[in-house]
């Protein structure tokens, strides 16, 4: 089967299968959303979801949706680290994360750990913004990492699992990370996409580089 067809087989799999499994998952995990907002709300009283804009498809922005995870203030805190820590600069500039991030609550690190901050995707998935399966979404600023390659991130939707994921999420490099993206947007197949479904729940659980 040719490239294209076999994208295109995969694109009409997605708008089949991913609306109505999105749905039965959230119905299963409805008690556990509303256990985490009444959580989160009752933390610090601010906002329960956080939406940050991300590039998607085609290269158009969208917000992508998580439960908060760090104080309200986070973006100023950051400023304020990353302008006195030379460490925590390096580090941001060559990951786009923090290992120790300050900016995290005590309840937000157990849901990165847990990966259910990452529960309100679905909705982003049944509003087309982003697939099950795919890159994961990244920001304006991570753009000029992805180089001659950002052509590729933007022909494939970004998912809420992908290859980084099951492959160890935080602990691979950024460099390694941008060449799994490549991959997929290159190699996206039926047989790629289900394998990459079916690993997410044990990568979860065993939450290979998750922080």
């Amino acid at each position: 089967m040719s490239t294209v067809a076999s994208t295109s087989l995969c694109n009409r799999v997605e708008r089949l299968i991913e609306p109505p499994l999105c749905v039965i998952v959230l119905i299963f995990f409805a008690p556990v959303m509303l256990l985490v907002a009444l959580l989160i709300k009752l933390q610090d009283g601010g906002p329960i979801l956080f939406g940050h804009t991300r590039i998607g498809y085609g290269g158009r922005s969208f917000k992508c949706l998580k439960f908060r995870s760090m104080v309200v203030d986070a973006d100023a805190r950051l400023q304020a680290l990353l302008q006195s820590d030379p460490g925590a600069r390096i580090e941001w500039e060559r990951d786009h994360k923090l290992r120790h991030d300050p900016r995290v609550t005590a309840f937000g690190d157990f849901l990165r750990r847990s990966s259910l901050d990452e529960l309100p995707q679905l909705f982003n998935v049944l509003r087309g913004e982003m697939s099950l399966v795919g890159p994961r979404p990244i920001v304006e600023a991570e753009k000029a990492r992805y180089g001659r390659y950002f052509d590729l991130y933007c022909k494939v939707r970004p998912g809420i699992t992908g290859l980084w994921q099951v492959s160890g999420r935080s602990s691979v490099s950024y460099r390694r990370r941008v060449a799994l993206d490549v991959a997929y947007s290159r190699g996206r197949c039926l047989k790629l996409y289900f394998r990459i479904l079916f690993a997410t729940a044990p990568a979860v659980l065993a939450r290979r580089g998750a922080h």
